[in-house]
């Protein structure tokens, strides 16, 4: 949740959308996470039951299989840009939740610029959460800074749903919260669209819209093939970038 929207803005006031893991009182469980649209809500306080959570991520638009990278490449206003998530046999625990470890190296001009472990778990009903991030910006190869990490159950962060069982056009759900630093939010806008990229065309594409409200100048349309998972990005707000994949390489 890094490449195109950055988190530095402070959230004056907070909107809370309500998904699987918001119910109208703002304590739920894993579960269903086509929950209503949009609810305001005072808190955000998902229950999370590790007994409904697995390490086996098969949600047909986030498939995290350990031994997969994905490679990407793509251009901003002002670099060639490359990105490689290799989806590791490691784990973390999170909140008692065992996740899997994804491994995330961006690079502009070939110089790597940041690298990030991302924690994953899938619930009972197929929902893939989010539960926090490792995060390092690296300038001339020394770490600059670690801005954007958080783990879920620390200072106040608390996991959210970064891929839905089954997306529901119009439907809005937080993939992540740790306020003030990581509050990605997205929405599904159709599951009938297309999109041509080196690794292949797909057709019958979930595309969502990504945004954080700390910055509300920026913000992307995903792409998500089914069996492969996100396959392009396009800022659509803020500065231009487009990231395509082009390989898929089984470890």
């Amino acid at each position: 949740m890094r490449r195109i929207i950055l988190l530095y803005a402070i959230l004056g006031s907070m909107v809370i959308l309500a998904t699987s893991c918001a119910s109208s009182s703002g304590n739920t469980g894993g579960g269903n996470a086509n929950g209503p649209t949009k609810t305001k809500q005072t808190s955000y306080s998902p229950n999370i039951v590790p007994a409904d959570f697995t390490t086996k991520i098969d949600n047909k638009y986030f498939p995290l299989k350990p031994g997969t990278t994905f490679v990407y490449r793509g251009k901003t206003q002002d670099a060639t840009e490359g990105d490689v998530v290799a989806v590791t046999s490691d784990t973390k625990n999170v909140m008692g939740v065992e996740c899997v470890a994804v491994k995330d190296t961006v690079t502009e001009d070939g110089k790597m610029t940041e690298k990030t472990y991302d924690w994953y778990a899938q619930d009972k009903e197929g929902n893939v959460w989010y539960f926090g991030e490792d995060s390092k910006e690296y300038e001339n190869g020394k770490v600059k800074s670690t801005g954007g990490s958080w783990e879920a159950g620390k200072d106040g962060a608390k996991p959210g749903i970064i891929m839905p069982a089954s997306p529901r056009v119009g439907h809005t759900y937080r993939q992540e919260y740790y306020k003030g630093e990581a509050e990605d939010m997205a929405r599904a806008l159709k599951l009938d669209g297309s999109a041509t990229v080196p690794y292949g065309s797909f057709d019958h594409v979930l595309v969502t819209d990504e945004w954080t409200p700390l910055e509300s100048n920026v913000a992307e349309h995903k792409y998500y093939a089914a069996g492969v998972g996100n396959v392009l990005e396009i800022a659509v707000k803020g500065p231009q970038e487009r990231l395509e994949l082009v390989d898929v390489k089984s470890g």
